[in-house]
């Protein structure tokens, strides 16, 4: 058995077996699945799309329908050892809200997310004028579910802000392969980037 997306590559190295996983904005629910069968996690996904939460139970993956704007009230503090977001934070409402209730639910967390300040991005806005279209920004400005788009430094200045300690960072281009460039100037070079953060 094997990932097919290259960050939740990275992602499955920094679970330990036996965690308890919640796994927000789950989609098809590949992580979790992968993470049963392979480190025996014990963990939930959340999702809203039924068609996504369907496929998910053809797994044997335990899934709630949940809308993630409206927040984990219905878990409990320190009730998981690791909260993971993929792809998602962007476009949440409050993604420092969300930092916050994850790590409110879980020992620690991962989230991904695209990096506005990655040179292609900054040499299409210059050059075009446009707002950038990628492989990790894929949607017009119009029909983008991305609402708050950020940076490395964005998102490392929040933590610090909040008093987060950030445990992991990986950084890479959009199929998450780390490269000299990416590791001296992540802010520069880096398309993507998966944190592991904690209190």
């Amino acid at each position: 058995m094997s990932l097919n997306r290259p960050d939740l590559k990275i992602i499955q190295q920094w679970v330990k077996p036996n965690d308890k996983v919640l796994d927000l904005g789950c989609g098809d629910g590949e992580l979790l699945h992968y993470l049963q069968q392979t480190k025996q996690v014990h963990g939930y996904g959340l999702e809203i799309d039924p068609d996504k939460i369907t496929t998910c139970i053809g797994k044997g993956v335990n899934v709630i329908q949940q809308n993630l704007d409206a927040g984990l009230t219905n878990f409990k503090d320190q009730s998981y050892d690791l909260v993971v977001m993929t792809q998602a934070l962007q476009a949440l409402r409050r993604p420092d809200m969300m930092l916050e209730e994850m790590l409110r639910v879980g020992k620690e967390c991962i989230v991904t997310f695209p990096n506005f300040a990655y040179w292609r991005c900054r040499f299409y806005l210059a050059l075009k004028g446009e707002m950038p279209v990628s492989k990790s920004l894929p949607h017009t400005w119009y029909d983008t579910p991305n609402i708050h788009l950020s940076t490395f430094r964005d998102f490392e200045q929040l933590c610090k802000d909040r008093r987060f300690t950030i445990l992991d960072r990986a950084v890479g281009n959009g199929a998450h392969e780390t490269h000299l460039a990416s590791k001296l100037w992540p802010n520069l070079f880096g398309e993507l980037a998966i944190y592991r953060v904690t209190r």
